[in-house]
C-alpha cells in the first residue's frame, strides 16, 4: 500500500453495523507531519465504525506509550496513552459548504458520492490529544530515580531568591495608610 492508503477505509461495501479496525503507530507514522515533541512513539489505535444509512459515527480508542521531556527536570519521560474520541460523519450533498458553517468540531461533513473515509489525520490530532499539557515526573516522583537532581537543586536555588522591589514612588507614601481600611 501506498503512504496513507492504509488509512483509507472504504465504507461503501459495509454492511450496516459496527466494524473494527486497528493500526499499529510508530515514529514513522509521523515522518509525514510536522516535527514532533515526543519520540519512541508506540500507539495503538482501535477503531470502531458504526456504519448507518446516512451517517458513520467512528470511536477512537488510543492507547500505548512514548517518550516526552520533562517539564521541570528536563530528562525523558515515559508516558502512556490512554483515551477515547469519536467523530460523526455526515453524507451530505456540499459537504465543504457545511464543512466550513459546522461548529461542532466532532461533527464532519462528505459527500454522498464518496466511497472512502480517510481517518490517517484524525489519528494524528487524537494521539497529540493524548499527551498532557504539563508533562513532568510527577510530585510524588520528585525525588525519584528518573527526576534530574540537578535542575532541581537549581530550581530550589531559584525560587530562594528573592526578587528585587521596585522603588517605591514617593508619590503613593501617604496611601498606603488607606490600603486595609473598611468603611
Amino acid at each position: 500500500m501506498t503512504k496513507g492508503r492504509e488509512y483509507d477505509i472504504a465504507f461503501v461495501g459495509l454492511k450496516p453495523g459496527i466494524h473494527e479496525y486497528n493500526y499499529n503507530i510508530s515514529d514513522k507514522f509521523f515522518e509525514a507531519f510536522q516535527q514532533q515533541d515526543f519520540t519512541d512513539c508506540h500507539a495503538q489505535v482501535k477503531l470502531l465504525l458504526d456504519k448507518k444509512s446516512s451517517f458513520m459515527m467512528l470511536k477512537f480508542e488510543i492507547g500505548g506509550s512514548l517518550m516526552v521531556t520533562c517539564d521541570r527536570c528536563n530528562n525523558d519521560l515515559k508516558l502512556d496513552l490512554w483515551d477515547e474520541f469519536n467523530i460523526t460523519v455526515k453524507m451530505v450533498e456540499e459537504p465543504e459548504l457545511m464543512n466550513d458553517q459546522e461548529e461542532d468540531p466532532d461533527v464532519y461533513y462528505i459527500s454522498r458520492g464518496e466511497s472512502h473515509v480517510n481517518v490517517e489525520n484524525w489519528i494524528y490530532e487524537f494521539i497529540n490529544l493524548s499527551i498532557p499539557m504539563h508533562k513532568t515526573c510527577g510530585f510524588d516522583n520528585a525525588d525519584g530515580p528518573q527526576c534530574n537532581k540537578e535542575a532541581l537543586k537549581m530550581l530550589d536555588k531559584l525560587e530562594t531568591e528573592k526578587p528585587p522591589q521596585p522603588d517605591v514612588n514617593p508619590i503613593w507614601k501617604g496611601l498606603e495608610q488607606f490600603k486595609n481600611k473598611k468603611d
